[in-house]
Formats: C-alpha cells, structure tokens, sequence
C-alpha cells in the first residue's frame, strides 16, 4: 500500500506569523517541546519571535511552583525551551497589570509580577484571565520564518476565548487543526507515532 505522504505535508502558508497568531505543529515534528503543539505568538519583529506552548500543561499550580505567590487554582504550561527556571504570564486583564505588553483583542503578555500577586491575594483576578507558562518559545531573526518554509508550522488565527480558557490541553492540537479543515482535517486521525500502531 503506498502512503500519500503529501496529505501530511503544509503545502503553503497564507498567513504570515505575526503577534497575535498560532503556530500549529505539523503532525511528526519531533521533540517533546513541540510535538503537536499550539503556540501563541506574543512578539514577532526583524529581531525574532517569542510565543509560548498553549496545551502542554505541567499538573502543579503555580502557587506549588513559586513559594511566595499567593494560592491560587490556575495551572502552569510548559512555555517552550527557553528560559525554563521562570515563570511568564499571558493575561486580560490589560493596563489593571503595569508593563502589560498588548498582543491582541484582549490578550496581554506580562506585566508587573508583584501587582499580579497583590491582584490574586485580594481576589481581583480569577484563574480565566491569566495563564502561567514555564519558560517560552523563541526564535532568531529568520528562524521562524525559515521552519515554516520547511513545512514544520502552520500558521493560523486563533479566538482570544480559546487562548484564555483553562481546557482539555490533549485535544487542543486536534480542535485547531479540525478548524483549519481541508486535507489538514486527516492529520486529527493520525497516530502520534504510527510504529505503535
């Protein structure tokens, strides 16, 4: 039986990566950083790229992680390979965060991490608005833009609700890419390795 190996293979890129939109993992880019993964992009410029991994998720929350932070019932996500001792933060909650840099609709990346812990002590931000990730994604000026034209990232819009909801991170990859639809729907049926099969 021959296997159309093309059915698996990003035959173009429409969108261009910019802040603000997803990277979504061809179905055998290998590493456990980013097989099967969805990356938010929060800073795309000449200098490079950073985004973090939204559906790898760690099973500690973050007060477990950071001995000083208030507790408090929101997970942390493995953010990518870079940086992997700190804590990094996407939020809603705009300019009530200081420094906030503002990435899309109502998407913010950090901000001043002592007015986040002032905020969740005095129950002003709930689990929904922030999100903590564990180190990050990063590329240097054409690093990016050079493995999507090997095919190994698909790039796409994403809704801010989708960023910012707590959800089932093992189905995420595959929701994103029934939502691209066309032959990228077959690749949700495919096994992670097809030896195990």
């Amino acid at each position: 039986m021959n296997l159309n190996i093309n059915l698996f293979k990003i035959e173009t890129n429409h969108v261009a990566p910019s802040k603000g939109r997803i990277l979504i993992a061809e179905p055998f880019l290998p590493g456990s950083y980013f097989n099967r993964a969805i990356i938010l992009l929060v800073a795309h410029s000449d200098k490079g790229a950073i985004g973090f991994i939204l559906n790898k998720k760690i099973d500690y929350p973050v007060n477990e992680i950071l001995g000083d932070f208030p507790e408090f019932e929101a997970e942390v996500y493995i953010g990518g390979p870079v940086s992997t001792d700190t804590i990094y933060f996407i939020h809603s909650l705009g300019k009530l965060i200081p420094g906030s840099i503002h990435v899309k609709d109502n998407i913010y990346w950090g901000g001043d991490f002592e007015e986040v812990k002032r905020l969740i002590r005095e129950g002003l931000i709930l689990p929904g608005q922030i999100r903590f990730f564990l180190g990050y994604s990063g590329w240097d000026n054409g690093q990016l833009e050079e493995e999507i034209g090997e095919n190994s990232w698909l790039v796409s819009e994403i809704e801010e609700e989708l960023v910012m909801v707590d959800r089932k991170t093992t189905t995420m990859w595959v929701e994103a890419v029934r939502e691209i639809g066309g032959k990228y729907s077959l690749w949700e049926h495919f096994p992670e390795n097809p030896s195990l099969n």
